[in-house]
């Protein structure tokens, strides 16, 4: 069954998406209980989750080597782990780049 993530804000994409009708009514009776939307429930739920994640080392090392690779843009990658950390990366992305082209100037 589809279930839509809908908002009213103009900074608010709406979504669409497939999820198990179990997950859904839990997120459905949560809701209810703290006098919420489905929207509220599921816009909290996936905020929690990206912010664990990008706080899991492993994560962020993908995250690094996607950015790396050039699979990543940086304004992605800024959202992702915040300015700061995106700083770091990219410094250290252009002294791996600069690095490699030394390298390989001296073959």
């Amino acid at each position: 069954m589809a279930h839509n993530v809908h908002t009213m804000s103009s900074d608010r994409k709406r979504v669409q998406f497939r999820a198990p009708d179990r997950l859904i009514a839990r997120a459905d009776a949560l809701a209810a209980v703290l006098g919420e939307d489905r929207t509220d429930i599921l816009v909290t739920a996936l905020r929690e989750y990206l912010q664990d994640a990008t706080h899991d080392d492993a994560i962020t090392q993908e995250i690094a080597a996607a950015y790396y690779d050039d699979d990543l843009g940086f304004d992605d990658l800024k959202a992702l782990v915040g300015a700061e950390e995106a700083a770091n990366l990219r410094a250290l992305k252009q002294q791996l780049d600069e690095g490699y082209v030394e390298e390989l100037a001296e073959l």
